[in-house]
């Protein structure tokens, strides 16, 4: 499978019997559907996501489409509702969705610290609330 951000090959790691792709590149990870809410209880999840957060804030800046590597549709840019300076991708069909670098990390973890972040950064311009 290609990475939807950077194009470069992903590969499998496997994880309380839950198989995500992680880019070799850029590090971002793939979720299929419903593989990211399940892992983000799971214990010591955070470190499959062992990209660099500057590189992912970088790949998280780039504004062209990006496609579902499982159905290639263009892919819906989200922010996450209770931590809106999360954005993410997630495909419009339900195949799953796109975390760079160091936002699944944040993801699981809802800090004071996210909050102002959640000032500086804001909502995705042009995107829309993903699922609460």
């Amino acid at each position: 499978m290609q990475c939807p951000k950077c194009n470069a090959r992903m590969y499998e790691i496997t994880y309380k019997g839950i198989t995500i792709d992680r880019c070799t590149e850029c590090r971002g990870i793939w979720f299929d559907d419903g593989e990211a809410e399940r892992l983000r209880n799971e214990w010591m999840s955070e470190f499959l996501d062992d990209g660099d957060p500057k590189v992912g804030k970088e790949y998280d800046a780039v504004e062209k489409d990006i496609f579902c590597p499982r159905c290639e549709k263009p892919m819906d840019r989200l922010y996450d509702l209770k931590q809106h300076h999360i954005w993410y991708e997630a495909c419009p069909a339900g195949h799953g969705k796109f975390f760079d670098a160091g936002e699944f990390t944040d993801w699981i973890y809802n800090t004071v610290f996210d909050r102002i972040r959640e000032l500086a950064k804001g909502k995705r311009p042009g995107g829309k609330p993903g699922p609460g």
